[in-house]
């Protein structure tokens, strides 16, 4: 006797149903195709084999840049059937109205969300909120409203895919001493060795990491400066370059890799992936904690309004299976964190969630999803446990009240 699967049921039971009062004819064989809106970095080739598979329900991804990603949320939010955003972005795509609050009733794991999320805490310890902290971005009063609840309720204006905690990154074969502080940066021992993110967001966060560990100022919020602050920042930055600091101002994923697998830079902004890619090459690299804490980002799944129908119900469906466990235990392997830590640890092996989240040494080697080696037997992960790493954040990604200032202050900055 062949096992049906929850799917078959149900789609047996539309097609039985079809025609009755309050159910639409459903046509069993109907195929439906998501598009899915995002950057290519949380677009991955095998989550939506897998899913297909699972679901039978296909993903068309569409691939743009962060900014991009904005743009047609506000402009084209019919060109979508699923958006993959960040949280700083929603301060500009909510007040639209173009995203429907997410029916927290209709997500089956919604309260094993961590609390990172939903509290603005990691095992019961408040995190640092400068910037745009998820937390006060997470709900909506109603399922559609143009402006944020700051209590918990019913509607989640994006359920989290990614996030993460950004630092440094070094190699320590080539600089051969402890690395801390931020302020490192910008020491002229690594005068023309040293590279910055140039996007201006992200970039100028960095910098003000820099200024405010080497006690020049203290910003009351790191992602929202005032016209002054950001001149301090940037004439910081504007001096360091003139002083021939920064052998590069890097915007691509393999520009970062490249420069630092060259040993051209010894340390530079970077990002997880990024790091574990030079390892991968078999060259030291390390993705440095350091005692200021980090600069956190996340990215989370919104559905845009005027989605009805099949696809709604393809969207959620694909919602609940990305919170089921293969995709997090997926994306841990790659040293992101997924959204529901429960159901991901199931779905991984006991030495890898030990490695990965824990930050317990490495009992066999540690391979990424594509096999390749990622850390050695003995081999702890930087920064920790997830409590250490999450419960370490400074500050959150933002898009700043004057950011067309410091957008126009960060060009000058790129042209000195």
């Amino acid at each position: 006797m062949t096992t049906l699967n929850r799917r078959q049921i149900l789609r047996a039971a539309g097609a039985a149903t079809a025609g009755i009062a309050g159910f639409p004819a459903v046509h069993a064989q109907e195929k439906v195709t998501l598009r899915y809106l995002g950057t290519a970095v949380n677009q991955d080739k095998k989550i939506a084999e897998k899913f297909e598979a699972d679901t039978g329900i296909k993903i068309q991804y569409v691939a743009v840049t962060t900014d991009d990603v904005t743009k047609r949320a506000v402009t084209a939010p019919s060109s979508f059937d699923l958006i993959d955003t960040e949280y700083f972005s929603l301060k500009k795509i909510i007040p639209t109205g173009n995203l429907l609050g997410i029916d927290t009733k209709r997500i089956k794991n919604a309260d094993k969300i961590t609390t990172l999320f939903t509290k603005g805490d990691v095992a019961g310890k408040k995190v640092g909120d400068q910037g745009t902290a998820p937390k006060k971005v997470m709900y909506l009063p109603k399922v559609d409203a143009k402006t944020f609840s700051a209590e918990p309720t019913q509607f989640m204006t994006l359920i989290p895919t990614v996030y993460n905690a950004d630092t440094l990154g070094i190699r320590p074969d080539l600089i051969k001493r402890p690395i801390e502080s931020w302020k490192e940066l910008l020491n002229p021992e690594f005068k023309g060795k040293a590279a910055i993110l140039n996007i201006p967001s992200i970039g100028i966060m960095d910098a003000a990491m820099v200024v405010e560990a080497s006690g020049q100022y203290k910003y009351p919020d790191k992602g929202n400066m005032t016209k002054k602050e950001i001149d301090l920042t940037i004439k910081t930055l504007i001096e360091a370059k003139k002083a021939g600091q920064f052998r590069s101002l890097w915007k691509d994923f393999n520009e970062s890799v490249n420069l630092m697998a060259s040993g051209e830079v010894v340390i530079q902004s970077m990002w997880s992936p990024a790091v574990t890619a030079v390892r991968t090459k078999g060259i030291a690299c390390t993705y440095q904690p350091l005692k200021e804490g980090y600069r956190a980002w996340a990215a989370g799944f919104g559905i845009p309004k005027g989605l009805s129908g099949r696809k709604a119900d393809a969207a959620y469906e694909f919602i609940n299976w990305f919170l089921d466990g293969w995709a997090g235990a997926y994306l841990n392997r790659q040293g992101y964190y997924s959204a529901v830590l429960e159901t991901a640890k199931a779905k991984m092996e006991a030495y890898e969630w030990a490695y990965w989240m824990e930050g317990k040494a490495a009992e066999k080697d540690i391979k990424s999803p594509n096999g390749d080696l990622l850390a050695k037997a003995g081999e702890k992960r930087d920064g920790g446990s997830y409590e250490q790493r999450m419960g370490g954040i400074a500050c959150w990604n933002a898009v700043m009240d004057e950011n067309a200032y410091m957008v126009q202050k960060w060009n000058e900055f790129v042209a000195a």
